[in-house]
């Protein structure tokens, strides 16, 4: 044979052989390759995706711990400002209280300095019936005398 037949012979089979391959070969490998493809994109978009809704949830977090925080500086706000008004009420309560012991105590004083008073009229006027008694040398009748020693006792 020579290398003119060998060479189209060769041509031939090689021929052949590409069309086999375009025609049952190649088909499937790019099927395989769009596919890969498509499911490389599928999966881009779904990480795409993701870190969207990633982000949009970091944002809900965000506002809602914001929100928490002003929550609880509002509380926190609210429970001084009651606290303030009950440190206040307490202390007013506290005075008035205090006002009415010291009122009372006043009006006790009093009372016991006129019962005071009164026993040391009544010891004077005693000791000037008994001085007046001594000075006249008789006895002085409180009954018949009442008056006399009722001025005493104003007097005194």
């Amino acid at each position: 044979m020579s290398i003119n037949a060998t060479l189209i012979a060769q041509l031939i089979v090689f021929l052949i052989l590409v069309w086999f391959t375009m025609k049952f070969v190649w088909p499937p490998i790019t099927k395989a390759l769009d596919e890969r493809a498509q499911k490389i994109a599928d999966g881009l978009s779904a990480a795409d995706k993701a870190k969207a809704d990633l982000a949009q949830a970091n944002k809900r977090v965000e506002e809602q711990l914001a929100a928490a925080r002003n929550d609880a500086a509002q509380r926190l706000a609210d429970a001084e400002r009651l606290a303030q008004q009950m440190v206040e009420e307490a202390k007013s309560r506290a005075s008035e209280e205090g006002a009415k012991i010291i009122a009372a105590a006043k009006a006790e004083a009093e009372q016991e300095s006129v019962k005071a008073r009164e026993a040391l009229r009544e010891q004077v006027a005693a000791l000037a019936v008994k001085g007046a008694e001594q000075i006249l040398r008789k006895e002085v009748n409180a009954s018949v005398h009442a008056e006399l020693l009722g001025r005493l006792k104003a007097e005194l």
